[in-house]
């Protein structure tokens, strides 16, 4: 078992490509067969797997969580932090806080266009860390 934490700057809301976190982790493990969990430490940006090749995914991905949890809704009572922040709470239920890839001959099992980000929530950038926990054989 082998686990390591990561810190990620995020520039605001959009996505953060993190699979080259979480591949340094697996190969740090040194593990053949496995699987690796990555964990955000956060409630309001969260963890995807998907596109990594055309860029339109994730902006489409944004329009739909717009639609779905739009800043400033009159309906949100939770605003501490400005019209972003329940709506950032939102997005992240809706989407994960953790994910789990398996990890074949040393190595994460992706799709070919498949990637890890971080998916930061808020209009302004953060710190966020995540957990990557490897276990294996």
């Amino acid at each position: 078992m082998h686990q390591a934490s990561y810190e990620i700057a995020t520039r605001g809301r959009g996505t953060v490509d993190v699979t080259g976190e979480v591949a340094s982790a697996v190969r740090e493990a040194g593990i053949e067969t496995g699987i690796a969990h990555v964990f955000i430490h956060h409630t309001s940006a969260s963890l995807l797997i998907t596109e990594n090749a055309d860029p339109a995914v994730h902006r489409d991905l944004e329009r739909v969580l717009a639609r779905l949890a739009p800043d400033g809704a009159p309906e949100f009572e939770h605003d501490d932090e400005g019209p972003d922040d329940m709506p950032a709470h939102v997005r992240s239920m809706l989407t994960n806080s953790d994910l789990t890839v398996p990890v074949t001959d040393g190595r994460l099992a992706l799709g070919t266009w498949q990637g890890i980000y971080l998916y930061e929530h808020r209009y302004a950038g953060h710190r966020r860390r995540i957990t990557v926990t490897v276990q294996g054989a």
